[in-house]
């Protein structure tokens, strides 16, 4: 095992949530006063589910990066796609307040997660395994994203 390198590979990904949160701390209280359905988990939860999952994802990259299949860069693309998509949907929803809009694009982000588990599970069954919890959470948060558009 290479230390560096899942360190930087989970460096990368708990990063990109930490810096997109960090980008929407002024509005994420909007969730406090828009309509949630009532399924809604409490908002303190969603930080911390959101650290596993990008622990999760970076641990994924590693593996894949220190694999020796051919496809692993094309892997890894997809792979920083999602996490593109994924940075921006906090953004979205939380300061240009657009729900229809985040809800479109969590969609987006729900096809690209999907294609990366694929390819990340041909190269290395564990590390799309390990990507099932992100497809749920992003399935729910979805779900959440829906309703909220219709609340509000």
């Amino acid at each position: 095992m290479r230390l560096k390198e899942l360190f930087i590979s989970v460096g990368i990904s708990v990063g990109v949530g930490l810096i997109s949160a960090f980008l929407t701390m002024n509005n994420q209280n909007i969730y406090d006063v828009i309509n949630v359905p009532s399924f809604s988990p409490p908002a303190f939860l969603f930080p911390i589910v959101w650290i596993v999952l990008y622990i999760l994802m970076g641990i994924s990259s590693y593996i894949i990066y220190n694999s020796n299949d051919s496809d692993r860069f094309d892997a890894l693309k997809i792979y920083g796609v999602q996490l593109f998509i994924n940075f921006f949907w906090s953004l979205i929803f939380f300061n240009l307040k657009n729900f229809k809009f985040a809800l479109i694009w969590i969609i987006l982000l729900l096809f690209s997660i999907i294609i990366m588990i694929y390819r990340f599970y041909k190269i290395n069954k564990v590390t799309g395994l390990l990507n099932i919890p992100y497809l749920l959470w992003v399935m729910f948060a979805s779900v959440l994203n829906f309703y909220i558009v219709i609340l509000n």
